[in-house]
């Protein structure tokens, strides 16, 4: 069911998979429980391309070839999840850990799944649709979950699917804000960082054919509840990209490879010192990339964004707030931010417990903190004016604690010092850092005086900017 030789692990390098991803997202949104869980808690809004690259990793963990790694992603997921429950805007509870949910997002993703064969001319014969459910039945067992949740075979499942999208789906918040708004504000992916202009235009044409292209896609019966709108030629847009995406299939075995992809997009071409070979190809590509902004901007003026230029060390404090506290996008400083920020370290650093709990505890005694210094009107909630009005309070007690705590995770050998590998491990990028005296070893003193900078002082960072802040 698992491993190299799955169903599953044909569709994961197949360019068409993207656009299927895409829909059963929105899918998954339409649910009530899940669109008040993305909308409390999640970072797709700030931070999609980082959340787009977590869940590829997610996925090959749990359908690759070894146990023990899909084991510990499914319990990671399983604490991941245990933690997201509340209520939404109509006072409605949800809770992640429901069954009855994860089941249905399992079943968005292979509908999606048997979706793009069908639309891009390439139906799934019954056996292989057969085999791609017991795929994600399996998936969904190694969560832990009752496997019943999901009807038994795939001749049940269409009607579970039917009435599920009949009665339960609806235009929910987070529905809206990923077909209205994610793609047409889309920020960059960390490869076009600094290239703004070239972004702008080209998402200023893609992020509406996008948007089109997935409401076209979604069943007809929602999209006449939900009043989505039809718009003239989208539905031939949308059988045009999926039948485009199939000609991939005629491409030679590993021309196109999903994890390749997605690193390229997480590449900066500016990584000096850097042990990638590709940053150097990077760099003669973003010249030339430049060059196209340019000739964008004198034939069709854009607002000029300064592509290329070198930014000032300091942000300002509204930049800062944005950037790197509001990880939900929501424009105030919250619980869900900072447990955001846990999350994405947690998984950086692949923990288990009890080392996760310690984060995610030392995350919430730094929150408890801020609360108490800088929530003045007592909303349960920091605006940015609150924030602007006592900066200095970040750099309280608890935020030393949570330095202390990331860096005796990140630490995983114990000697009191940040090796290459384990640098490599919380970054993502080479150990370019060399103290003095310290051979390329970084210590718990000069790691924590670093963190403390960058989380109270707003200044740039080559390490942590990546890390909280790039989307």
């Amino acid at each position: 069911m698992f491993g190299r030789g799955s169903q599953f692990h044909r569709f994961f390098n197949d360019p068409r998979w993207a656009l299927a991803m895409v829909r059963a997202t929105v899918l998954e949104a339409a649910h009530p429980q899940v669109g008040a869980a993305l909308l409390d808690n999640s970072t797709f809004v700030a931070h999609p391309w980082r959340r787009l690259h977590n869940t590829l990793v997610s996925l090959q963990r749990m359908f690759g070839d070894d146990d023990d790694t899909r084991q510990r992603e499914a319990a990671r997921l399983n604490r991941l999840h245990a933690r997201l429950n509340g209520t939404d805007a109509r006072n409605r509870p949800y809770d992640a850990m429901d069954p009855q949910v994860r089941a249905w997002v399992v079943a968005t993703l292979f509908e999606s799944s048997v979706t793009m064969c069908r639309l891009s001319g390439q139906p799934l014969d019954q056996a292989t649709m057969e085999r791609l459910y017991s795929e994600f039945r399996a998936f969904y067992a190694v969560l832990g979950d009752d496997a019943d949740h999901l009807p038994p075979t795939v001749r049940e499942f269409w009607p579970y699917y039917d009435r599920t999208v009949e009665e339960e789906l609806e235009n929910t918040e987070a529905l809206r804000i990923i077909l209205y708004r994610l793609f047409d504000h889309l920020p960059a992916p960390p490869l076009l960082d600094k290239l703004p202009t070239t972004w702008a235009a080209g998402r200023a044409l893609a992020g509406p054919v996008i948007g089109m292209i997935t409401v076209a896609s979604l069943p007809e019966p929602f999209r006449r509840r939900a009043g989505l709108p039809e718009i003239p030629g989208a539905q031939t847009v949308m059988q045009g990209a999926y039948t485009t995406a199939g000609l991939a299939r005629f491409l030679p075995d590993g021309w196109f490879s999903t994890e390749g992809v997605v690193g390229l997009l997480f590449q900066t071409p500016d990584r000096s010192g850097s042990d990638d070979p590709r940053a150097a190809a990077l760099t003669a590509l973003q010249g030339r990339v430049k060059q196209a902004g340019a000739l964008i901007r004198l034939l069709a003026p854009w607002p000029h964004q300064g592509d290329g230029e070198e930014t000032a060390p300091e942000r300002s404090a509204d930049e800062f707030f944005t950037a790197v506290l509001d990880q939900t996008g929501d424009g105030y400083l919250d619980w869900p931010d900072l447990a955001a920020m846990a999350r994405e370290l947690s998984s950086r650093l692949d923990l288990d417990e009890p080392e996760e709990t310690r984060l995610y505890n030392a995350y919430a005694a730094w929150w408890r903190e801020l609360q108490a210094a800088l929530d003045i009107d007592g909303d349960g909630r920091i605006s940015r004016d609150e924030y602007a009005g006592a900066v200095p309070s970040l750099a309280g007690p608890a935020l030393i604690r949570v330095a202390e705590v990331l860096f005796d995770a990140t630490d995983t050998d114990g000697d009191q010092f940040i090796d290459a590998r384990e640098y490599r491990a919380l970054f993502r990028e080479g150990f370019k850092r060399t103290m003095a005296g310290a051979d390329t070893r970084y210590s718990r003193s000069a790691f924590v005086a670093d963190f403390l900078s960058f989380m109270s002082g707003r200044r740039r960072s080559t390490a942590y900017d990546p890390l909280l802040a790039q989307a």
